[in-house]
């Protein structure tokens, strides 16, 4: 797809990848609309004329709903949506609390799932629309140090995957971004990642999410549906392939590294 005169709509915008993301798209020609649950009227401010920023909390049907039409309303049919709103928290199954569960599972997963929901009688009508999710490396490997985590990003790319297969002979296009290590918030909190940040971190290069964006539109313009800012995953990937045991008896000893210097 061709980013030029195309209405994007982009989740989780108001900074980090988000905001990276929407700055390049607009770089590119096109019409966008930010939705976070703060930053993204400012982000859209600053890029000015073919840009719309709305506060919505996409962890609820109804914000997903609502953010389709505030969109709509704005800039027209929607081309492209980015469901890029994601979080971190939670660690074991004794410390993290069922809201929490909750609240991960409606970020990372639901949300794309409402999105989809809404978009697709009208993509399918048309014979053509751009799925988008960002997962993580994680949602493909493992995040130590965080269950919750680890399992909705895991969720996220099946449901890419599912998108792909069920409707991709429909006009239908899928991406999922799954990246390593890349400079925002999450990545320097290291609570948000149950502390498994420095396994992220030491695991290769730390991206900034300018770099992460530009690798995002060149995959968007070939329509790849898997997209790997960090060459090495799909490496992990291969090696958890070919030899499961020992894949997670490395991923094991890096739990108790992790475990030692948390004390």
């Amino acid at each position: 797809m061709e980013l030029q005169d195309r209405h994007v709509v982009v989740t989780g915008a108001g900074r980090g990848i988000g905001a990276a993301l929407a700055r390049r798209f607009h770089a590119g020609g096109a019409r966008v609309s930010l939705a976070d649950l703060q930053g993204a009227e400012e982000v859209a401010a600053e890029l000015g004329e073919r840009a719309v920023g709305f506060t919505v909390d996409v962890s609820t049907e109804e914000g997903n709903v609502r953010l389709i039409e505030q969109a709509e309303a704005a800039f027209g049919r929607i081309d492209l949506f980015f469901a890029n709103a994601g979080i971190g928290g939670g660690t074991d199954l004794e410390s993290t609390s069922e809201e929490a569960w909750q609240k991960a599972y409606d970020v990372n997963v639901n949300a794309h799932r409402w999105a989809a929901k809404h978009l697709l009688p009208g993509w399918l009508a048309a014979g053509e629309g751009y799925f988008c999710s960002t997962a993580s490396a994680a949602g493909l490997l493992i995040q130590i140090g965080s269950a919750p985590y680890t399992v909705t990003k895991r969720a996220a790319v099946a449901f890419a995957e599912w998108l792909a297969v069920t409707y991709g002979d429909q006009g239908i296009r899928v991406s999922c971004l799954c990246p390593q290590g890349v400079n925002t918030d999450m990545l320097r909190n290291s609570e948000d990642l149950g502390g498994g940040a420095s396994v992220v971190r030491s695991a290769g290069e730390v991206l900034e999410p300018e770099v992460v964006a530009d690798i995002v539109a060149d995959a968007i313009a070939e329509e790849r549906f898997l997209i790997l800012p960090h060459p090495q995953v799909h490496d992990y990937m291969r090696r958890k392939a070919d030899d499961p045991e020992r894949w997670l008896a490395g991923m094991r000893k890096l739990q108790a590294r992790v475990l030692a210097q948390r004390g």
